[in-house]
């Protein structure tokens, strides 16, 4: 019964993270069905920055967060451009707001997964250990030149691969679904969220937001090979997220030492129960409390050379 209970307030608050990529599927779903006025890019445009707007005001989203929503819209814009132009995917219907063939609001739906993995952090209290953010970096850059550069030279996507897997071999990510607390392998939360990136953008595709060459006359399924691609394009989420987080002094794990967990790490595996909130567990961990948490982010800032940040008010 408590693994039930777990699993659907893991759900409800995996749905509750999901929010910005619902709010642009609702928008393409009424575009699809419902006659408009403008044209359809033009109308998502609108209705995509607005959704942005209003979380910022509503407090779903920090000014630090939405940065990061908007550095991933630029970011997947400048993809789009490139692969629109070298034919691997088309957006046919017209609009007044297409740059080199592609509607200013494809770069949204980078956002969104932006905007994921920023609510995820906040509603699992997400922290990470063995993490390290230099040649996670590195990875990052070169899974977006990749992109660019497999069209010309060989596709490297692979070996990348290997290589992030090898990076991230001792990085576990830390969550809380209710009372308790897990761990489970980062590299393992890449692959799932590509998984579901992969269903998203098969309904994407059934609702015409854009088309490859073999959905031109009739809709098929997305290769299962764009699951790699979106696992990949998620570690660049996850970096420029990570750097939010890390200059907000709340990107590494707790001990039950009270040191942070950044640098390597140890165990593999699947997702682990790390016991309850608050409590030690039977691995020798603890789940830290918000006080803890603050001291462990204030020694994290200044072993890596940050100002401290300010306390938080109870």
């Amino acid at each position: 019964m408590r693994l039930l209970t777990q699993l659907l307030r893991f759900a409800w608050a995996e749905a509750q993270s999901c929010v910005f990529a619902v709010a642009l599927f609702a928008g393409l779903l009424v575009a699809y069905v419902v006659p408009l006025p403008v044209a359809r890019y033009d109308a998502l445009l609108v209705w995509c920055v607005l959704v942005t707007l209003v979380f910022w005001a509503l407090g779903l989203e920090t000014w630090r967060e939405v940065l990061v929503v908007v550095a991933f819209h630029l970011l997947g814009l400048g993809l789009e451009v490139f692969k629109v132009h070298v034919g691997s995917w088309s957006y046919p219907e017209s609009a007044v707001t297409k740059v080199g063939g592609v509607p200013l609001f494809s770069g949204f739906m980078y956002a969104a997964v932006g905007s994921y993995v920023c609510q995820a952090w906040r509603r699992f209290s997400l922290r990470v250990s063995g993490f390290d953010a230099v040649p996670m970096t590195v990875v990052a850059v070169l899974v977006y030149a990749n992109f660019f550069t497999h069209h010309w030279v060989v596709d490297l996507r692979v070996p990348i691969a290997l290589l992030g897997l090898v990076v991230l071999r001792r990085t576990w990510v830390h969550f809380t679904v209710g009372d308790a607390r897990y761990r489970m392998p980062l590299a393992l939360s890449f692959v799932l969220i590509g998984l579901f990136l992969w269903v998203a953008e098969n309904l994407a595709t059934f609702l015409n937001a854009w088309k490859y060459p073999g959905q031109l006359e009739v809709w098929e399924a997305v290769h299962t090979a764009k699951i790699g691609s979106w696992a990949l394009l998620v570690t660049m989420s996850f970096v420029l997220v990570a750097a939010v987080k890390r200059w907000e002094g709340v990107l590494y794990a707790v001990g039950s030492d009270g040191r942070s967990g950044g640098g390597s790490g140890g165990g593999s595996g699947g997702v682990e129960g790390e016991g309850r909130a608050g409590g030690g567990d039977e691995l020798g961990t603890q789940v830290a409390r918000p006080q803890q948490l603050d001291r462990a982010a204030e020694g994290e800032q200044q072993s890596h050379g940050l100002p401290p940040r300010p306390h938080r008010q109870a």
